[in-house]
């Protein structure tokens, strides 16, 4: 991104230019400030700013920040290099962090949002005709499947989550048509989590996988959201895959929010908060 608004220079205008000289003497600065800061580093009017990210092809500045976060962060120097014996505390917290940072912006950017849609229309969907919702993980994707539970239990949403493999196989064989089983696997090639998915499937019920693209997981489902982040222990990263399958799963609570409507939602949310607040301080 950065060598092609340096390609582009000549040819734009002069209060432009200024811009894009200020975007590559310090992209991190120019993500992070408001446009009115921006404004007046470059010495232009706030609307030169915005029409110089229109020129580059997006949509305005919001856009161009966000992409520009995402190619500043893609190129930082210790992403995806491993942790040294010799490496001091600051090296390492710089390492793990943009390594998980850099991990989620290339969700963002490859994330298919149809696939995701579609998998809150089914969740949603389940919800509201009153049937079964599972979540099925097993190590750290266990965790998560608990997670899954947790946020859509605040939303009102009976949920069950297994990270028992024979609970899982188990408890599939009881699902059935209008039933929703969401599989979380990072590797995609856990032998009770694929065997509870097809058990499932076969038994008429939605199944939904969160897990790497061309795992054996991967097409075992019917709706597959790709969480592409190869595991290695050179980059001292195991967490990063539960990290990624969290967040994808706040992106899907948060969508079958929305299409449940917050008329009844908030009411249940801040009696939930008040009751725990209670409970917690009493």
């Amino acid at each position: 991104m950065l060598d092609r608004i340096k390609a582009s220079i000549s040819s734009l205008a002069p209060a432009e230019q200024r811009v894009a000289r200020l975007v590559l003497g310090d992209p991190r600065a120019f993500a992070n400030l408001p446009v009115s800061e921006l404004a007046e580093r470059a010495h232009v009017s706030k609307p030169t700013v915005v029409r110089f990210c229109r020129s580059m092809g997006y949509d305005g500045l919001s856009d161009f920040k966000l992409k520009l976060v995402g190619s500043v962060s893609e190129g930082v120097p210790f992403i995806h290099r491993s942790v040294d014996p010799d490496d001091k505390t600051g090296d390492v917290l710089v390492k793990v962090i943009d390594n998980a940072v850099a991990a989620f912006l290339k969700y963002r950017n490859d994330a298919s949002t149809f696939a995701i849609e579609k998998a809150a229309e089914v969740l949603a969907s389940t919800y509201q005709t009153g049937r079964r919702i599972e979540f099925y993980g097993a190590g750290n994707s266990g965790v998560v499947a608990l997670d899954a539970q947790h946020k859509f239990f605040r939303l009102g949403v009976n949920t069950i989550s297994y990270s028992d493999g024979h609970m899982q196989v188990m408890s599939a064989t009881l699902l059935g048509p209008g039933d929703c089983l969401v599989v979380i696997s990072n590797s995609g090639r856990t032998r009770d989590l694929m065997d509870a998915c097809d058990i499932a499937r076969r038994n008429g019920a939605t199944t939904i996988v969160i897990t790497a693209s061309g795992s054996p997981l991967a097409t075992a489902g019917h709706i597959h959201l790709a969480a592409d982040h190869p595991e290695g222990y050179d980059r001292y990263s195991p967490m990063v895959s539960r990290l990624l399958h969290l967040m994808i799963i706040d992106v899907l609570a948060t969508t079958v929010a929305l299409r449940i409507g917050g008329g009844r939602l908030q009411p249940l949310l801040q009696e939930m908060k008040n009751n725990l607040r209670t409970k917690r301080y009493a």
